[in-house]
């Protein structure tokens, strides 16, 4: 392996470092899944059931509105886990 390969390696970890280290205000349910090791369906439910505080927003992608995590929310999730789960009214 030349100095040069091993360079564009290094290169390639770094920028695969710094995407996940980025820090957003929102994240969309799939950024959160992947984030935390889920599946996308498992945090739409935790969002729906409450679980998890997250809002709907308009999306871009047509009529419907999509969940959306805040950061401080996530950072929350990471320390102390699931909210209690609420029966619906």
């Amino acid at each position: 392996m030349t100095l040069e390969q091993i360079l564009e390696r290094i290169e390639a970890k770094l920028a695969v470092l710094i995407e996940r280290q980025t820090v957003k205000d929102w994240y969309c349910t799939s950024e959160i899944a992947e984030i935390l090791g889920k599946s996308e369906f498992t945090v739409r439910e935790w969002c729906r059931l409450g679980r998890l505080k997250a809002e709907k927003r308009m999306s871009g992608r047509g009529a419907y509105p999509a969940w959306v995590i805040s950061h401080a929310e996530l950072q929350r999730y990471q320390r102390e886990g699931l909210l209690p789960f609420r029966r619906p009214a």
